[in-house]
């Protein structure tokens, strides 16, 4: 069973910063694609960062400069810094993790976290 447990927000004022993290665990896996999405009240769960294997980026355009998605393989966890918080990134976080969990074949899935909250408070 793959678990991925989320870490890091919490209460900060406008302009302030956070360090999400995000490990994944389990027996026998490998990890993909990797990404944070957040969802606040009332809306849609939005993509802002991913991140590949290889450490290739994208960012969504309401978060790029301010936010910063990076990974630790070895660990098996994702980070997410943000910096110059504003009151619209208040939400709940969530980090997901495209995981192989094959022996002789592939079998790839999409695990989620179970989010951890971020409140800017202006």
């Amino acid at each position: 069973q793959v678990q991925l447990v989320e870490s890091g927000g919490g209460l900060v004022q406008t302009g302030g910063s956070l360090r999400l993290s995000c490990e994944v665990s389990g027996r026998r896996f490998s990890i993909n694609d990797m990404g944070w999405y957040r969802q606040a009240l009332g809306k849609q769960r939005e993509l802002v960062a991913g991140i590949t294997k290889s450490g290739r980026t994208n960012y969504a355009d309401s978060v790029k400069g301010r936010f910063t998605i990076s990974r630790d393989n070895a660990k098996n966890t994702v980070f997410l810094q943000i910096t110059n918080l504003k009151p619209e990134d208040t939400g709940v976080y969530y980090c997901n993790a495209e995981v192989d969990t094959g022996i002789v074949a592939t079998i790839v899935k999409t695990y989620w976290g179970q989010g951890t909250r971020v409140t800017v408070s202006s």
